[in-house]
């Protein structure tokens, strides 16, 4: 079976649940340019990934002649394939060549239709298409036809005023023509026009004017392909409010996430949610401790212990598992000890286990929850703290200088990772960079492991950096970093907002 399936616009989001099962079972992926590279994270381990894109005027590309044969070879070897196509298979697209090829062939296939550019890339500039009172009509079209054939198939002269929206994709390049063309077929001269590079991509840029100047303004802005052109009122409504995602606060901006991959998500989504382009480089890597001796002891003799005592979402995880380890549960733990969490993620990591916490300090850090804690005498207390094989010392030390016992046991360790460091390199070099973001001093650390301190320095200087507290911030600076911005509240949603406040009145930086 091959499955003719539309990637969609660019925005991983906007693929289809049945482009996704498609992927699953495929035992071979043939995808193109504009087909989101995300999505190929959605394919079965081992499956084959065949790259078939095309660029305008790139000789070396794979024909599409040569495509339609792989896809046969595929069918005929009797694999699962996914054409992996961007847009929808359909419109300008060539995938009814490829499926008359499958059927000449006696391959069976079906198609899997996706998002098409031509109506995503103006909703996200914020053009309906079609809108009442202003178009009840829209025609799709191709500004780059066969060059073979040595003549145009679009009928200019019957277009120009048959459909009230005109939408014209890969038209860039002969823009000043087909702006002729249908200004010598009567369409007004006053026209709006859009064209939107990149659409629901955070590159994403818009230049407007009408069919008399465009071709000019987009010269100037040096727009490039691939691009999609909307003739038609409907481009007005863009300034009358409707032009949402190119105003959300973090439009635009790359933004580097230093936390472990399996840490990352939570902070990566609502990044990209506020509108940033992601890139996640984790400096470290979490993994279970050399020895699980120690956790283990303390896990085994629970009711020793007057308090247990959280110092991070993973150290909350760590100890779960290696209870359910011992076929324990929740029940292990003693019902008189008392529970103490750094901050708010690590308490909801323990609401989300069923622990209740008893104390979490105002300020997310170890300084202030030794404060907390001490509000009860501790005096003669045991106290258990499974945290990372590497951390501060303050926490336990401090609490034994009041009189606590105090058992620390590894339960996971973090080792420097480099993953991404080469491409992360080029695009600090570049320019490409706007902020990194570190979540602790371990990934700091880390960072600075991986590109030594006068290479770090050096890396970051020409971009933004901003810590999620004090600790990291003066961990940075101990490296010789720059540290641009310190989040007030020593959270997630706090880094998250020190990055908005930052970015807040400067203009973004031109698409690169």
């Amino acid at each position: 079976m091959i499955y003719l399936v539309g990637s969609g616009p660019g925005d991983p989001g906007l693929f289809t649940v049945k482009g996704v099962r498609c992927m699953e079972r495929a035992d071979a992926v043939v995808y193109d340019r504009l087909a989101p590279e995300a999505l190929l994270s959605y394919a079965k381990p081992g499956a084959e990934m065949i790259y078939v894109g095309k660029r305008p005027g790139d000789d070396q590309a794979m024909k599409q002649d040569e495509i339609n044969r792989t896809l046969v070879d595929l069918g005929r070897a009797g694999k699962t394939a996914v054409r992996l196509k961007g847009g929808d298979p359909y419109i300008f697209g060539r995938g009814g060549e490829e499926a008359l090829e499958l059927i000449e062939a006696g391959i069976p296939f079906e198609v899997v239709p996706g998002v098409t550019s031509g109506v995503a890339a103006p909703a996200y500039a914020g053009i309906p298409v079609t809108h009442r009172n202003v178009s009840t009509s829209v025609a799709f079209i191709t500004g780059h036809e066969d060059p073979t054939k040595g003549r145009s198939d679009v009928d200019w002269q019957g277009i120009a005023n048959g459909a009230d929206t005109l939408v014209l994709y890969m038209g860039v390049g002969r823009l000043r023509e087909i702006s002729s063309e249908l200004l010598a077929a009567g369409r007004g001269p006053e026209t709006p026009v859009a064209v939107v590079r990149w659409g629901t991509l955070p590159e994403q840029r818009t230049v407007t004017g009408t069919l008399e100047n465009i071709a000019e303004r987009v010269a100037e802005a040096k727009l490039k392909p691939p691009a999609i052109t909307v003739v038609g009122g409907v481009v007005d409504l863009r300034e009358a409010g409707l032009g949402w995602y190119e105003k959300r606060p973090l439009f635009g901006r790359r933004v580097v996430v230093t936390r472990a991959r399996a840490q990352a998500g939570e902070l990566s989504a609502q990044l990209e949610g506020l509108g940033a382009q992601v890139r996640e480089f984790p400096t470290i890597e979490v993994k279970p401790p050399g020895d699980f001796g120690p956790l283990d002891g303390a896990i085994l003799s629970l009711d020793y212990f007057d308090w247990l005592v959280f110092t991070s979402v993973n150290g909350v995880e760590a100890f779960v598992d290696r209870l359910r380890h011992h076929g324990l549960d929740l029940r292990a733990v003693p019902r008189g000890a008392k529970v103490a969490a750094i901050g708010p993620a690590t308490a909801e990591a323990l609401g989300a286990v069923g622990l209740r916490v008893d104390v979490m300090p105002q300020e997310f850090r170890a300084e202030a929850l030794i404060e907390a804690i001490e509000d009860d005498s501790l005096s003669g207390k045991r106290i258990l703290i499974p945290r990372a094989k590497v951390a501060r010392e303050i926490l336990p030390d401090k609490l034994r200088e009041a009189g606590a016992e105090v058992v620390v046991p590894p339960a996971y360790e973090t080792v420097p990772s480099s993953e991404g460091g080469e491409a992360l390199v080029r695009e600090l070099e570049a320019g490409g960079i706007d902020c990194v973001t570190f979540t602790a001093s371990s990934t700091v650390d880390n960072f600075v492991t991986a590109f030594g301190p006068e290479g770090s320095a050096r890396l970051l200087a020409g971009t933004r950096v901003v810590c999620i507290g004090p600790v990291t911030a003066d961990t940075a600076r101990g490296h010789g970093l720059r540290v641009d911005a310190v989040a007030g509240e020593y959270t997630i949603p706090g880094l998250i907002g020190a990055v908005v406040d930052l970015f807040a009145t400067e203009p973004v930086r031109d698409a690169r």
